[in-house]
């Protein structure tokens, strides 16, 4: 195809008088095309992670999961200027934590370190993307739309967004924009106890507290969320210079408002000036996560790139954020990648990460039933992690290798090794293959 552009600007130029030449744009008479072929990419990815502070059960039991992510992303080109792509993919997971929203499913005597076997314990989550871009003919010029929808058991999300980006200095200084808005809506789950304390319950004459044990006047704090969407918006400014021929650095500022349904409703929360109640090993929740309902986030990020040699690059990033719930962070990374033959590169990575606690967070027993907002989720809890990744990367611009009409570009293959000093240990495994349309 590219051939083919290529023959006939040539052909095209020959049959221009002179004088016109001087008068035309030479992006009229051959203008790169934005994307040359259709593309393919195919990533997947396998997390899992262990530890004991599982937000549904309070702050305690097992945190353990596991996720397997396929996702497909199709890149096509409708003209020189345009190319639409859309993405798709799956989620499956099995959820140790989750399965305990009712610990009185399974087989063995509820516990907050054992994971039941009911059908909270996995769920599967879908999302489709697609976006449309437009360049002008200098190439200068960037305009993109985006529409998303995913969904999963109890929980649905459309999200619109769009973006400009203008290059400068010849194309050595550029500037972006962009905007994006999802709108989420909740299937409000509870806690399993708390259930018969709702608008049709009966309260503690239910049958499921026939063999409690502790405060046997088991009286919970609890009341059916109103609201049950969530939205959000953001907005994004960027900024990106070549300093030298070796250099790179940019900044992203980004702020994002969410309004709505903030608080995970099937998160329990244990208080310590409340006696505590139990069927078989498993403590009854004192009340759900209560959460305001709004968040403002802002986040400055930095990246700053360096060529040392055709060997050698150096790839560092830095983002502060914060929020008016009282986290702040600090990211900071580092990617060395190491270019071994012309097809083969390594990529060895270090990430640090560190964050406050919010307001509203508490552990296990350290709330007190007068407060107006708590949460014993660790995932806004006070701690600092350390990532360790290593990949490999194969790249071959001549797609000597096809499967049918379709030849196989690069593979990516990464690891990664996550560690909080809460306890929380993960390892993510991650693929992607991406193939080109002859």
């Amino acid at each position: 195809m590219r051939k083919i552009f290529i023959i006939t600007g040539l052909l095209f130029a020959t049959v221009i008088s002179p004088a016109q030449e001087a008068d035309q744009d030479s992006t009229l008479i051959y203008k790169k095309r934005v994307l040359e072929s259709t593309e393919v990419d195919f990533l997947t990815s396998y997390y899992s992670q262990d530890g004991d502070n599982a937000a549904v059960s309070g702050g305690i039991g097992t945190e353990e999961l596991t996720d397997f992510t396929p996702t497909f992303v199709v890149s096509i080109p409708l003209n020189a200027d345009d190319v639409l792509s859309i993405d798709a993919g799956v989620s499956a997971y099995t959820s140790a934590s989750s399965s305990n929203v009712n610990p009185f499913d399974g087989g063995k005597p509820a516990d907050p370190f054992v994971a039941s076997s009911g059908a909270s314990s996995s769920d599967l989550w879908a999302n489709m993307n697609a976006s449309y871009s437009h360049s002008s003919d200098d190439r200068n010029k960037i305009w993109s739309a985006k529409a998303s929808l995913s969904s999963e058991f109890d929980y649905f999300s459309i999200g619109l967004g769009g973006s400009y980006t203008r290059l400068f200095n010849e194309k050595n200084t550029e500037l972006s924009i962009n905007a994006n808005v999802y709108l989420d809506t909740w299937k409000t789950i509870y806690p399993y106890e708390l259930r018969p304390f709702g608008k049709n319950g009966n309260g503690l004459s239910n049958s499921l507290f026939n063999d409690i044990t502790g405060d046997t006047n088991y009286d919970p704090i609890f009341q059916e969320f109103e609201s049950k969407t969530r939205n959000s918006y953001s907005v994004g400014l960027g900024f990106s210079q070549i300093l030298s021929k070796n250099l790179q650095a940019s900044l992203a500022l980004d702020v994002v408002q969410q309004e709505g349904l903030l608080s995970t409703p099937f998160q329990r929360v244990y208080f310590k000036d409340v006696e505590d109640s139990f069927i078989e090993n498993f403590q009854l929740a004192d009340a759900i996560e209560q959460l305001p309902e709004t968040r403002f986030k802002v986040a400055l990020g930095s990246r700053l790139n360096y060529f040392i040699n055709e060997i050698f690059v150096v790839r560092t990033y830095y983002r502060y954020y914060n929020d008016d719930w009282g986290i702040k962070s600090h990211t900071a990374s580092i990617e060395l990648p190491i270019k071994i033959t012309d097809k083969f590169t390594l990529y060895p990575s270090y990430r640090y990460y560190t964050q406050t606690a919010a307001d509203y967070f508490a552990p296990y027993e350290e709330h007190l039933s007068t407060e107006e907002y708590y949460t014993s989720d660790y995932d806004l809890s006070k701690f600092n992690a350390n990532q360790y990744g290593f990949g490999v990367s194969y790249t071959d611009i001549f797609t000597k290798f096809h499967i049918w009409n379709f030849g196989l570009k690069s593979i990516d293959l990464k690891f990664h090794q996550y560690k909080r000093n809460t306890g929380l240990k993960a390892n993510m495994i991650a693929g992607g293959f991406k193939f080109i349309l002859d």
